[in-house]
């Protein structure tokens, strides 16, 4: 973080305001449900970390009358959405023979305390609504399981790695690392941040904490990035890793590939990492997209896995969820789900496109290649396989760098992860690019593939230095006969640029360390 741009972008207000609309209808929604259903519903408050209240819901099967045991599924709410969130799932789950409690999070709606963001009080309470779903529900304290989406996917995790009685976590659209999902590359993701913090202030209470992590934070203070770091260390289930593979628990994790909020990336890291039972799904969509129709009550893949991994894991049934691949990928580009025995066998092989020449460009103008708008962006490539696009013949040389590869006579099944490597000399101590892989048609139209930031702080201007940098993981395939093209630019509305005013960018390809871009591809 240095002298960034500090102005919050009008799209980023705008996908705020479509996601407050959004959250009230999810909340809503289910409410009808619960009033219908034929398993006991009770609302209630229980006393979480330090004696706050948080409010909850707990649904048993119907016709639970205390002579057995049924597993228990604890469900932390998402950020900013109320404890009703999820009460069309826990119908299901109730049906299939599950206690199911959900909470509001502390600090939001009606539950006490403030926003402590995946801290410390939040690990806290999942162990003490087990506490008490224990005492005071027919759960059975050898089979609890917990799941949730985003806020409370993270908020699992870190509880699966303090808690040992969790035996199967399902965490949807969440994340490993904190640090990396919002500040990658060095770099603010300002939409992903502006709208986790907009919906706090609206509809929770943040913590004295909190609002200054978001002060430091969109003030880009560079004297504040080691605590900052450490800050979303603390709360990043990565760093317990360990704790969390001694413990044993049953980890699904969700995701989708245009998250822009928690990307892929980081989730599959974390993946790698785990060595117990574990199964990684990736779907087309944005942040917690795949998993909205299930909250409606809905049929959707993600909460049907959710439920076939509960079975298994907690309640014992033999339904072949542990015999499959355990990574499942759907395409950005088909509608088929493909299996893999772990993420590194994704892109089985990789192709180079060589990044020749010498290119400068100037910085501080947006030169048409953007990743999009938050939320709306990935959702339109969800329903209609359109991504955010640009003329690529018409793109400023001036602001953009631009390579592209051979027309190719196959399509190209881009499986996992992109990376960059490149050589860059600036003219200031500081900057930022963003690197954009771009398909290609005929006609010179690119359809977006992947994206990614990344700043520097302290190069001495005038003094090449490599950069290497990964993209998000994608799954995407291009078409025989278009090419990819590699764009370079450096201003994204969805990131915050630290590029001083009159900043340039060289780009070069020394014949000792040639630049390129590497391709990851299904095995044809």
């Amino acid at each position: 973080m240095g002298h960034g741009r500090k102005t919050l972008r009008t799209s980023a207000v705008g996908a705020v305001s479509a996601t407050l609309i959004a959250a009230a209808g999810l909340g809503l929604a289910p409410t009808a449900q619960a009033a219908t259903g034929a398993n006991s519903v009770r609302f209630v408050d229980i006393s979480g970390d330090g004696g706050t209240t948080l409010k909850a819901n707990v649904v048993t099967p119907a016709g639970a009358d205390g002579t057995r045991d049924y597993p228990l599924i604890v469900l932390p709410t998402s950020w900013g959405l109320p404890q009703l969130e999820y009460l069309a799932q826990a119908q299901k789950l109730a049906n299939s023979g599950y206690v199911v409690v959900s909470y509001n999070v502390r600090g939001f709606w009606q539950s006490g305390g403030e926003i402590d963001v995946a801290g410390p009080r939040d690990t806290a309470d999942v162990s003490k609504i087990i506490d008490w779903a224990l005492a005071n529900t027919p759960a059975d304290a050898g089979k609890v399981g917990v799941a949730g989406v985003s806020y409370g996917a993270g908020i699992s995790l870190l509880a699966a790695a303090h808690d040992k009685r969790i035996k199967a976590v399902a965490a949807l659209s969440g994340w490993g690392d904190l640090t990396e999902s919002i500040y990658s590359g060095r770099t603010e993701h300002v939409q992903a941040a502006a709208l986790l913090d907009s919906v706090g202030n609206i509809v929770g209470r943040p913590s004295a904490e909190t609002q200054q992590v978001f002060k430091d934070f969109f003030a880009s203070n560079l004297s504040k990035e080691q605590d900052l770091i450490d800050w979303g260390k603390k709360r990043s289930p990565e760093t317990y890793v360990d704790q969390l593979n001694k413990n044993g628990a049953a980890v699904f994790m969700a995701n989708a590939w245009g998250d822009t909020v928690f990307s892929p990336n980081q989730y599959a890291k974390f993946y790698g990492e785990l060595t117990g039972p574990k199964r990684l799904e990736l779907r087309p969509g944005d942040h917690a997209t795949p998993e909205i129709a299930g909250l409606f009550g809905l049929p959707n893949d993600v909460w049907t896995d959710t439920g076939r991994w509960f079975d298994h894991y907690l309640a014992g049934r033999e339904n072949g969820v542990d015999s499959e691949q355990p990574v499942q990928l759907k395409s950005r580009s088909t509608g088929g789900y493909e299996g893999y025995p772990d993420w590194k066998s994704v892109g089985a092989t990789t192709r180079r496109i060589a990044l020749g020449g010498t290119t400068r460009i100037h910085a501080n103008v947006d030169s048409g290649a953007d990743g999009g708008v938050i939320f709306l962006s990935s959702i339109l490539d969800q329903l209609t396989r359109i991504p955010p696009m640009a003329a690529i013949p018409l793109l400023p040389r001036y602001w953009a760098a631009v390579w592209q590869s051979e027309r190719y006579a196959s399509t190209q099944r881009i499986r996992g992860t992109v990376r960059l490597h490149t050589t860059v000399t600036g003219t200031k101590e500081s900057g930022t690019l963003v690197a954009y892989l771009y398909d290609v048609g005929p006609l010179g139209l690119g359809k977006l593939v992947s994206n990614a930031p990344y700043t520097f702080h302290g190069q001495t201007p005038g003094e090449p230095f490599g950069v290497d940098l990964d993209l998000f993981s994608t799954a995407y395939d291009v078409p025989a006969g278009h090419r990819l093209a590699l764009v370079v630019d450096t201003v994204d509305p969805l990131y915050i640029e630290h590029n001083p005013s009159g900043a340039q960018l060289t780009f070069s390809s020394p014949e000792h360390d040639p630049s390129y871009v590497s391709v990851p591809l299904r095995e044809q």
